[in-house]
């Protein structure tokens, strides 16, 4: 039996500064929001402008990033974005503190981090298979969700806390500290990387175009990426609008929201612990259709909280946690399925082609978001935001997953997908 990845001292550097990153950005995911609707008064069309800010990056940059990305260090393009999304966290504080704060501000400083974000998440999923070893790649994938769903857990219990006596800029302030300390954490790494010589590099349209034929060519992989997708689009619209939702519509106070977005999140934690055994008991490939067909309901559960007979902030916490729960299973072992079954050479084309379908999505599902909010009002947002989960269970409810166990690994569908570039 091969050793714990606690042992593995490269990973453990990498797990330290996801751990960091995670959760200053979640403190920031929890103040931005609510700085942008309590002290700058933002509207539901400015909050979906500022939802849909934070990932556009992956619609307009997300296929040449993954051809970057496969040219260069991946441990240089993780510190040198985590140093980015620092700078530029670090001048909103500085604005805020100063009083020239705004939304606009906030939606260009939104623009910028998810640039950096494109260029960290494709650099961060490349690199953890030729870090721990293909064999290595379910328990790595499964503690980097872990990080994340205590992340989650913690940073906004903390943060709904802080702002009752500090101020959400200060919160943000927090979120630079952490992505420095990302930073230095993940530099100190020593595995040694060994990119293409300059004289391997063919035009980028090509490269960019074997990523993007690697999906599509992919039967069981184009069926996830639509799902993924679609409901990604979904839960743009819905958090477009869902702060002035929690905040004006139910009117659940600051503290009250972060203890709401913390204990949605422990659904998350028990869901990256409890991957591995799942995927043991009911397949790993059946667990990708039974997980988002469980999301559906949890998602209708945010509307309801307005009408339903008990307190509002308890309905959002059993969705959310519910939610929560399948979206980290749904994760783990579709991510993991992606990491195997892509030659590793493809792995940050292929990567930046599914985040450019699948993340390319929340813009435009923000500014969806925020158009319906301003003329058909927040409730309809969310109801019709909870229909269009429902539609994007589809393609992997209607597939051959449900009678499988395993999912398919290389080299056997990765060649036939190379060979169709």
């Amino acid at each position: 039996m091969s050793e714990s990845l606690v042992h593995h001292a490269e990973f453990r550097r990498l797990w330290t500064g996801d751990a960091l990153g995670q959760f200053g950005a979640q403190l920031t995911g929890l103040a931005l929001p609510v700085y942008a609707v309590q002290e700058l008064a933002a509207n539901e069309w400015q909050m979906g402008m500022l939802t849909a800010a934070e990932t556009a990056a992956f619609l307009v940059i997300g296929l040449p990033a993954g051809a970057w990305v496969d040219r260069m260090r991946k441990r240089r393009v993780l510190v040198t974005s985590d140093l980015v999304r620092a700078g530029v966290l670090a001048v909103v504080v500085s604005a805020a503190v100063s009083g020239h704060a705004s939304v606009p501000m906030l939606i260009v400083a939104g623009l910028v981090i998810s640039v950096a974000s494109v260029f960290f998440d494709v650099a961060h999923q490349s690199y953890v298979p030729g870090l721990v070893g293909l064999e290595h790649i379910v328990e790595g994938n499964s503690k980097l969700q872990a990080t994340q769903s205590v992340a989650a857990v913690a940073a906004p219990a903390v943060g709904g806390l802080l702002l009752k006596v500090i101020t959400a800029p200060a919160l943000i302030g927090v979120n630079v500290l952490t992505y420095l300390a990302s930073s230095f954490a993940v530099w100190r790494i020593r595995h040694v990387e060994a990119p293409p010589h300059p004289s391997t590099h063919r035009p980028l349209r090509t490269e960019i175009g074997e990523g993007l034929s690697f999906v599509v060519h992919q039967p069981i992989l184009r069926r996830i990426v639509a799902t993924t997708g679609l409901a990604n689009f979904a839960n743009a619209m819905s958090n477009a609008v869902l702060v002035i939702y929690a905040l004006r519509v139910l009117d659940l106070g600051t503290g009250a929201w972060g203890t709401v977005v913390s204990a949605s999140a422990i659904g998350g934690l028990v869901g990256a612990v409890g991957a591995g055994r799942l995927a043991e008991r009911v397949g790993e490939a059946r667990l990708v259709p039974l997980s988002m067909l469980a999301a559906v309901p949890a998602t209708a559960l945010t509307p309801l909280a307005w009408v339903l007979p008990f307190p509002p902030a308890l309905v959002l916490i059993v969705g959310g946690a519910t939610f929560s729960f399948t979206v980290v299973l749904y994760n783990v072992a579709q991510v993991s399925f992606r990491q195997r079954v892509c030659p590793p050479a493809l792995l940050g084309r292929m990567n930046a082609s599914v985040r450019f379908i699948v993340w390319g999505t929340m813009p435009i599902g923000g500014l969806l978001g925020g158009w319906l909010g301003t003329h058909l009002g927040v409730q309809a947002t969310l109801w019709i935001a909870v229909a269009v989960t429902a539609v994007s269970a589809l393609p992997v409810l209607i597939s051959p997953l449900l009678r499988m166990r395993d999912l398919p690994t290389a080299p056997a569908v990765a060649t036939d997908a190379v060979r169709n570039p």
